[in-house]
Formats: C-alpha cells, sequence, structure tokens
C-alpha cells in the first residue's frame, strides 16, 4: 500500500528515528508511482529519497531485496531534489539574509517566522521545501512597507506591495513571495484568534523573548534575523496548523516541522502555560493527534513527547479519531484545486467548507454559524481571497 509505504520511507529518510529497516514490507511491490505522487504533494520528495539510499544501504543485512524505482525515476528524483531543494534552499537562505540587510541597513529588526525558523530543527535542513518567506518587523510593517517602495523609487527601481490580504502584505524578492506580517493570525474569522493575536503580540514584543541569529545560523545567513522564542514558535505553529486543516488541508511535512520543533526546543517549551492555552482554544483533541502521530506514525522518540502527550492517547475512541486526522493529512478528501471562474469556486469551497465540517468541531469552540458569518464578512472586506 502506497500509504504505509510512503509513510515507512518517511521515518527512513528523517535517520531512522526509532525505525528499523525491517519493518519495510520487502514482500510487497511497492508502487512507487503513488508514492513519488505522495512525496510531490506533500514537499517531502528529499526525505523519501533519504529513506530509499538508507533502505538500500540496509539490503543483505536486516531487509529482504526490495525492488526500488527505476534508474528514470530515480535520477529524475535527484534531478529533482538538487534543484527543487537543495539549490532553493540556497536561494532561500540567500534571499531571506538580504532582505534582513535592507531592514537592518534602515532601522528596522527582522524575524523570520516558519521557514528557516523550522527548517533548522531538520536532520538536513536543504531537505525541508520552501515556499514564502514569513516575517514580523516588530510592528513595523505598514512604515516598512513606505520605506521599501520609496528605497526603489530613489534607485529608478519599481516595487509594489500586494494589500488585498488579511494579516499580511505581500510582495516580490529575489524570486519568492514574501508575507510581511501585521497579525500573526488572520483576526477576522474566528473570535478566538483576535483572542489569541493579543498573545502572539505580547509574546513577540518583548526582546529578551527572542532569538537572535546564532553560530549555527550564521554559516547559512549572512545578516541579523531573529527567530521566534521556542514559546512563540509553538503557539504559533500550532494554530498555524488547526487554521490550514480546519479550512482545507496540511501537509506531513507541517508535521515534521513540529515534530523536530519538539525534538529540537521541548526543554525550553513551558508546557504548562502552552498545553493550558491550547486547551482553553479548544484546540487539544488536534493537537494530542499530531503528537501521537509524531510519534506512533513518524517515528519520533517518545521521551521528547511525553511532557504533551495525553493519558487517553491509547483510547479506541481516539485512535480512530488519530486515524482519520493522519488519513486526512495523506489524502484529504478535498485536495483539488479550486475552480477559476467565480461561481464554480464558491460551489467548490461551500461544498468542501461543509465536508469539514468534523474538522471545525475539532479545531475550534466557535458554532459552524459564527464562523460562516464571520468568513463571510471576511471575504467581504478583502475579495481577493475568495
Amino acid at each position: 500500500m502506497a500509504f504505509d509505504s510512503f509513510l515507512q520511507l518517511v521515518r527512513l529518510g528523517m535517520g531512522n528515528n526509532g525505525v528499523q529497516g525491517s519493518e519495510f514490507d520487502s514482500q510487497e511491490v511497492v508502487d512507487w508511482d503513488a508514492v513519488e505522487e505522495l512525496a510531490v504533494r506533500h514537499g517531502l520528495l528529499a526525505v523519501v529519497l533519504d529513506g530509499v539510499e538508507r533502505l538500500k544501504g540496509l539490503r543483505g543485512q536486516v531487509v529482504q531485496e526490495v525492488k526500488g524505482p527505476s534508474q528514470v525515476m530515480w535520477l529524475r528524483w535527484i534531478g529533482q531534489v538538487m534543484q527543487g531543494y537543495e539549490e532553493r534552499y540556497e536561494a532561500y537562505c540567500k534571499a531571506v539574509s538580504e532582505l534582513a540587510r535592507v531592514y537592518n541597513d534602515h532601522g528596522y529588526r527582522m524575524m523570520v517566522l516558519k521557514g528557516i525558523a523550522c527548517g533548522m530543527d531538520w536532520p538536513n535542513p536543504a531537505h525541508r521545501p520552501y515556499g514564502d518567506i514569513d516575517i514580523w518587523l516588530f510592528g513595523k510593517q505598514k512604515e516598512a512597507d513606505a520605506a521599501m517602495v520609496q528605497w526603489f523609487q530613489n534607485s529608478g527601481s519599481k516595487f509594489q506591495v500586494d494589500n488585498s490580504h488579511h494579516h499580511h502584505t505581500v510582495f516580490n524578492w529575489m524570486g519568492f513571495t514574501v508575507e510581511n506580517h501585521y497579525d500573526f493570525v488572520n483576526t477576522y474569522v474566528h473570535k478566538t484568534s483576535k483572542e489569541l493575536e493579543g498573545i502572539f503580540k505580547r509574546l513577540a514584543s518583548g526582546f529578551d523573548c527572542l532569538e537572535s541569529i546564532d553560530s549555527e545560523k550564521l554559516k547559512v545567513l549572512s545578516s541579523r534575523v531573529y527567530f521566534p522564542s521556542a514559546n512563540l514558535h509553538g503557539l504559533f505553529l500550532i494554530r498555524h496548523m488547526v487554521s490550514h486543516f480546519a479550512a482545507a488541508e496540511i501537509t506531513l511535512r507541517q508535521v515534521l516541522d513540529w515534530g523536530f520543533f519538539v525534538e529540537k526546543h521541548g526543554r525550553e517549551v513551558d508546557w504548562k502555560w502552552l498545553v493550558g492555552l491550547i486547551d482553553k482554544y479548544h484546540m487539544k483533541e488536534f493537537f494530542d493527534c499530531v503528537n501521537a502521530i509524531c510519534v506512533s506514525d513518524l517515528g519520533f522518540s517518545h521521551t521528547g513527547f511525553n511532557d504533551i502527550i495525553s493519558v487517553h492517547i491509547n483510547d479506541n475512541d481516539f485512535a480512530d479519531l488519530k486515524a482519520r486526522v493522519l488519513a486526512d493529512i495523506i489524502t484529504p478528501s478535498y485536495r483539488a484545486a479550486a475552480p477559476k471562474r467565480l461561481l464554480p469556486r464558491l460551489v467548490y469551497k461551500y461544498q468542501r467548507w461543509q465536508g469539514n465540517a468534523w474538522k471545525q468541531r475539532l479545531c475550534y469552540p466557535e458554532s459552524r454559524l459564527q464562523m460562516f458569518v464571520r468568513g463571510a464578512w471576511s471575504h467581504l472586506l478583502k475579495p481577493a481571497g475568495i
């Protein structure tokens, strides 16, 4: 089954994490086309490639002969990983460094959210996929956007800032899309998001709560860049996953981000405070599912999750819920791209919203009627998001 083969290869590619090569079912013919499709969809082709290489290294020791991907597929994977992951990682780091340098030169501090802030926790940061560059300018977003436009005008270049989105502006930088956050989360759709935003702002405003660039990060970033504190980043990663999971889908890469975060920063987190907030804002069951997936399905050490895995993790009802969450992450029910024409797109999004009702009830305390009304109002304010 491609689902199981994919998960096993991801675990191997992560560097074992408790998985033995004998767990890979060598008696079953692997559907490599299906594995490739899952790996690409979840941004984990580099990790799967690492997993296959590790599997090959285990042959003759603890696993029987497994027919790997064809030579054509194998070479294609290597090329895609070199160009789409490793070269992009270098370009991403250069773009982040140069953007931070420009801001630093004009008196602004820049914090990176997600992206490289997560990638540094991975065994091989270059094998994590990188998309947009999400930044926080310590409350100076509006004036920094205006200043950026002026700086480029003074040099005879054109610079455009897109203001059509909630909680961040958007501009292009060295081939990457930058999301310049003035809010950490969209405060228009959920009442709880507005309350949590106040907590995010308080955490981010204290200089002593932040990590500036350290010697390890200096290897890839040449400018002063700030990263979220463990408490801030932990809360942000969970809320970000919740918002995307309940609305549409998340990828397994986002779950790996969380697993590596706990592995690397678990001792820095005030878990009593964080789990208390997660419980207060109705994210606890989803949080428990993600932690259980990290341990039981992705092979992270149970030790790192001892403080946050709930007692009911072995209950049958919870096991069923965890399996449902994992299945939706791997193969979401509504993964097709929304139609481009307005009316079909609205119909599709409404059907998806109704179909994801169970996820909304899992992740939010508000009634679905409240969410629908607030969401409709949000789209009226910023129609570009429809």
